[in-house]
């Protein structure tokens, strides 16, 4: 799309694998915390720039061009560090803007005893992450209201791809198969969340959107399932209960429910990856699995 500037606030995994799969999109931006990082911004075709929760002047000259904004920063407890610092900018020094993406989280639905859910689902949040997701989600939602923008929340499921999969911790035997009954997560790969915030900005679509794939399923089933294609055997199951974990970690498992993305399949999109086994399988076929990762000698078991 010639003229289509983008720019992204906090351009992590998620938002450098959509700017390097879309770069006929046209011209990318995006931030990052320090210098370092500059040259994995450049791989994916960004300019990169750092912010520290104020703007600069490099800044605001990129954002005076941008078309689409996506922001990918966590919240604070103070607010959502991106919409402080650019409201104002928003509203007056952003002429060509015409779509806004959120990357959220389905952590703002808490917990349905695994039951499913969708867009139009209640929003109960358990943890004080989340809560403050919700809060960040909702002050878009009110600048989309009062400048007639469309912004997109992408609430999105447990992120995996190249680099970020069972492949990896089962080579680094950091693989763990924890069992707790009943338990299920969503998964979404990097892939569809890149596709995902394609197919919504090209068509300058707001709203709500689950970002997450057709099957939650238990977790160590993920595991075993790689193992297989590996040609190596998983590590033991082990109980939930009597497991030594974080207490974030733990937390996760405080929530169970099944994501349905009913919104995003209305707008249009279908996923690539329609659950674990089929992006698990494309991965290993594709030997990418590893991108990025760092890596140790496997242990066969």
């Amino acid at each position: 799309m010639t003229g289509t500037r983008t720019f992204i606030f906090g351009a992590g995994y998620s938002a450098r694998a959509f700017a390097h799969a879309n770069r006929d999109f046209g011209a990318f931006a995006g931030t990052t915390r320090t210098e370092q990082k500059f040259e994995a911004l450049r791989a994916a075709g960004i300019s990169p720039l750092v912010f520290d929760g104020a703007l600069t002047p490099r800044i605001e000259a990129a954002l005076a061009e941008t078309t689409h904004l996506v922001v990918s920063i966590a919240p604070e407890e103070a607010g959502d560090p991106v919409l402080r610092a650019t409201r104002d900018a928003i509203g007056s020094k952003m002429p060509g803007l015409a779509w806004i993406g959120y990357l959220s989280t389905v952590g703002v639905y808490g917990d349905r005893s695994g039951g499913w859910v969708d867009e139009t689902g209640e929003c109960r949040p358990v943890s004080r992450r989340s809560k403050l997701r919700l809060e960040a989600e909702r002050a878009w939602q009110a600048l989309a209201q009062e400048t007639g923008l469309p912004v997109a929340i992408l609430r999105l499921s447990g992120i995996y791809g190249p680099g970020r999969n069972a492949f990896v911790n089962l080579e680094n035997g950091t693989a763990r198969r924890l069992v707790k009954p009943g338990q299920v997560f969503n998964r979404i790969h990097r892939d569809d969340i890149a596709g995902a915030l394609r197919h919504l900005a090209e068509r300058r679509l707001g709203g709500i959107f689950n970002v997450t794939d057709d099957t939650p399923a238990p977790p160590q089933d993920v595991v075993a399932y790689a193992a297989s294609l590996m040609g190596v055997a998983p590590p033991p199951e082990t109980d939930f209960e009597t497991a030594q974990l974080s207490p974030m970690a733990r937390s996760f498992y405080g929530e169970n429910k099944r994501v349905a993305n009913t919104a995003l399949r209305r707008a249009g999109y279908r996923l690539r990856f329609v659950d674990y086994r089929a992006a698990l399988d494309h991965m290993w076929a594709a030997g990418d699995w590893a991108e990025g990762a760092a890596r140790s000698p496997m242990k066969r078991q």
